[in-house]
């Protein structure tokens, strides 16, 4: 696949400007992609390429930060299993084989060509894209990657050393699309408008000095600048995400979670016990948006029988550290699993809950409780949230923790969770065959819901900081990298589901190096455990930190 991408990206052009469209472009593989030369390279077609690579890096690094932080499921009973170092192969490659090399590559094009739109994209999405790495890898090579023959065995480089590189980044892609210019052919994010773009660079910047906090005594005085300033993500019109389209092959340009669990088979990823819970608990209106029933019971819920065959946990008793939190089987149909699970796949692909509408562009649930197929729903036209301004105000409210305003920060609590219901709800029309006018909610249901969260702040017994996440992961589903940077920098919430295993091992506080860098670059070291913090991670080591593991 890594090694058609640059000619898939020809196709994407025509399958996902629209979103919605389902032609195809026939397309002669016998040329290798990987041969072009900067000489007959087009700077379009190489940022087609860049921007799909993107958006499935973040996708995956976002799926894995839910993971570890309950707002998807996570199948391990112990940390230092859940995931391997060949986990992060394909991203490891993606990133330097894929959008180094090509943003490099076009950058020399696009300069000539005095393309400086088509630059400030490529740099924006270099910076985020370094982000990640260093979020959750750490130290990894940089000024030394890329260089080809002159160099097959990068050191890797600071992190911090890293951050500071991306803001020099961030503000050379600002004067890029300050400087005007022909936009590209295809702009997925911002169908090009710069100074949304703009907006997206200082968002970014938002990004940094939050996670970099404890790391960074100027951090927190560099965010508030930027707000002061005014020119970043406010609204959800401005909102940076992808769209995905409906395409099944040639290629796919489906949502990668809409692909996985709307199959011939039925689901194939189960969905979190934990965040279906905490969502039901509190009423919350976005639930049947981001989740389809697929079945209106659940094994040992709502006088519904245990199975074994289909939920074996539903004929267990829950551990003792398990006290207060659910266990196993959910009421009201919902179907996931717990925090852990690892216990082996009954035939149940047409009975769990699916991923819904939002984000996915799945299924919207209606009360039909009905398994659902390739195709249904919203056919898998959902986005990949980048950056978001509920996310904004969830920072805001951090900030204002910090200087100890807890009335502050609950009203930039309310307004992120406001934010998100606003951005969710218009999804439903995503699904074209659901009765959504009859089972949307009302205006009371979500101010009754904006209370329950108002009143749960004020009663929150770690002063705001477990509801602050809560709703913040929630608000974050579909993307899930900046609670875990949340999770690592502040320890909250104190109250998630616990892993299944009473003693999972520390928590995760970087991965291990990808298999294809350790075992091949002499200058990078697998770690002995995933323990290793990343720079702007000094909080206390062990098991003890986060709150909750």
């Amino acid at each position: 696949m890594k090694k058609i991408v640059k000619i898939l990206s020809l196709a994407l052009a025509f399958g996902m400007v629209l979103f919605q469209s389902c032609e195809t472009t026939e397309l002669d593989l016998r040329t290798d992609p990987n041969a072009l030369s900067t000489d007959n390279a087009d700077p379009n077609f190489l940022l087609n390429g860049i921007q799909e690579t993107f958006i499935r890096i973040v996708e995956s690094f976002g799926y894995t930060g839910s993971q570890v932080t309950r707002i998807d499921y996570m199948g391990s009973r112990q940390y230092r299993t859940a995931y391997s170092p060949s986990s992060f192969d394909g991203r490891w490659e993606d990133a330097y084989t894929e959008i180094l090399t090509d943003t490099y590559a076009m950058y020399a094009l696009a300069e000539d060509a005095e393309l400086n739109y088509h630059i400030g994209m490529g740099k924006f999405m270099e910076a985020y894209t370094m982000s990640m790495l260093v979020d959750f890898l750490g130290d990894v090579p940089y000024s030394e990657a890329n260089n080809g023959a002159d160099n097959f065995n990068p050191s890797p480089d600071a992190g911090a050393d890293i951050y500071a590189n991306i803001e020099v980044l961030l503000n050379e892609a600002i004067a890029a699309f300050n400087s005007g210019g022909v936009a590209p052919d295809n702009d997925f994010f911002y169908n090009g408008n710069a100074s949304k773009w703009i907006k997206a660079c200082n968002t970014l910047k938002l990004k940094i000095y939050i996670t970099e906090r404890l790391a960074s005594s100027d951090a927190v005085s560099k965010f508030n600048a930027i707000i002061s300033g005014g020119n970043y993500i406010q609204s959800v019109a401005d909102d940076m995400q992808f769209t995905w389209g409906t395409n099944e092959v040639s290629p796919d340009t489906r949502h990668p979670a809409y692909g996985a669990d709307y199959t011939t088979s039925g689901g194939g990823r189960y969905r979190s016990n934990s965040l279906m819970q905490y969502m039901m608990d509190t009423a919350d209106p976005r639930m049947r948006y981001y989740f389809y029933r697929q079945n209106e019971f659940t094994p040992g819920s709502d006088g519904a029988e245990p199975s074994l065959e289909t939920l074996e946990c539903s004929l267990q008793t829950a551990p003792a550290h398990y006290a207060g939190f659910p266990f196993c089987t959910l009421t009201n149909g919902y179907w996931g699993r717990d925090h852990g699970n690892d216990e082996g796949i009954p035939p149940d692909g047409f009975l769990r809950s699916l991923v819904g509408v939002y984000p996915a562009g799945g299924a919207f649930d209606d009360n039909t409780f009905e398994g659902r197929v390739l195709g249904e729903g919203g056919g898998g036209a959902g986005i990949t949230p980048v950056l978001l301004a509920s996310t904004v105000d969830f920072w805001r409210a951090e900030v204002a923790m910090l200087a100890n305003n807890p009335g502050t920060a609950k009203s930039f609590v309310l307004a992120g969770l406001s934010k998100s219901v606003s951005k969710v709800l218009p999804f439903g029309a995503l699904d074209s065959g659901a009765d959504v006018e009859t089972y949307e909610p009302t205006t009371t249901e979500i101010a009754d819901h904006s209370d329950t969260i108002d009143a749960a702040f004020d009663a929150d017994a770690t002063g705001g900081w477990n509801v602050l996440g809560q709703e913040m992961f929630v608000a974050l589903y579909g993307n899930g990298i900046d609670a875990y940077n949340f999770y690592r920098r502040t320890g909250y919430p104190s109250n998630l589901q616990p892993n299944l295993e009473p003693d999972p091992g520390s928590f995760i506080r970087s991965f291990f190096y990808p298999s294809n860098a350790a075992n091949n670059n002499s200058n990078i070291t697998q770690k002995a455990t995933q323990t290793v913090q990343v720079f702007w991670d000094t909080n206390p080591a062990g098991p003890s930190f986060p709150y909750s593991n």
